[in-house]
Order: structure tokens, then C-alpha cells, then sequence
């Protein structure tokens, strides 16, 4: 008997949190208390391999307070249609810190880690087990290559 889609692809979720990176900076230098940094966390987050980026519902941009980036065209299911863009969220996952850009959402929809973060940060889906995985990146071996 073949296995089904389903018994060979499973879902991933994971815990995120995402700092705004201009708060966290202006901390750093003494602009703001460390108090004001805003900061989330985020549970159940699909990791999306269909995704390109990282996507935030409008009511968690608002809440991180992040910056417009700019608006661009984007292919949905439903055909094109256009999305703004924010920068500086940066997001903390199994150890990995960076900060990206995200995609905006619909207020309530679920937050996707796509696939430039998770690449960036050396993490991997293991869709069969359910699970990310850290890549090496260590004096032996690393996930980073410069040629």
C-alpha cells in the first residue's frame, strides 16, 4: 500500500519571538528604557516551505509598532494581488537570532515563517518527523558558505 500525502508530509509549527529591532537598538544606546522594547511571542507559527518570508497578521505589526518597508505584488492562490512589507522585526527561534523583513496579513491570521529566515538562521523542516532542525555552524563545520 502507497502511503498518502498526509503520512508522508506532516505540519510544523513552531514558538517564535520577534523584537522590534529599532526599539531594541534604541535601548541599547540609552534612547529608551529596555522596559519599551516591544517584543512577542508567538505560538503555533506554521512553518510555511511554501512561503518566501516571514508573514505577521496587521494586529502584530501594530503591536511591535513596526516601520512600512514598502508595498509589492505578490502571487496568492487566488492570483496577484499586493501586500505591504515592514522591516526590523527581528525574530528569535531555537537559539537563532536575525532580523528580516515580514509580509502583512490579515489582523487574526496566523503568523508563517517562510523560507529566506529559516535558510538565513541555518534551520531546516523535517516535515516527516515534524521538526526543525539546526544546522552546524561550529569551528568543524558550518551551514554558512562563502564561494
Amino acid at each position: 500500500m502507497q502511503p498518502t500525502t498526509e503520512e508522508i508530509m506532516g505540519k510544523v509549527t513552531t514558538t517564535l519571538i520577534i523584537t522590534n529591532r529599532i526599539d531594541q537598538a534604541n535601548a541599547e544606546d540609552g534612547i529608551i528604557p529596555t522596559d519599551r522594547v516591544r517584543s512577542i511571542t508567538l505560538d503555533n507559527v506554521l512553518v510555511d516551505t511554501g512561503a518566501t518570508t516571514l508573514c505577521l497578521p496587521a494586529n502584530v505589526i501594530a503591536q511591535l509598532g513596526l516601520k512600512l518597508l514598502k508595498e509589492v505584488v505578490i502571487q496568492i492562490a487566488t492570483g496577484i494581488s499586493t501586500a505591504r512589507i515592514f522591516q526590523d522585526a527581528k525574530i528569535s527561534l531555537l537559539g537563532r537570532e536575525g532580523t528580516f523583513e515580514c509580509l502583512e496579513l490579515p489582523a487574526g491570521s496566523n503568523a508563517l515563517l517562510g523560507v529566506i529566515p529559516m535558510e538565513a538562521l541555518g534551520i531546516e523542516v523535517d516535515l516527516k518527523n515534524q521538526r526543525l532542525i539546526l544546522l552546524p555552524i561550529g569551528p568543524t563545520e558550518t551551514y554558512l558558505t562563502i564561494l
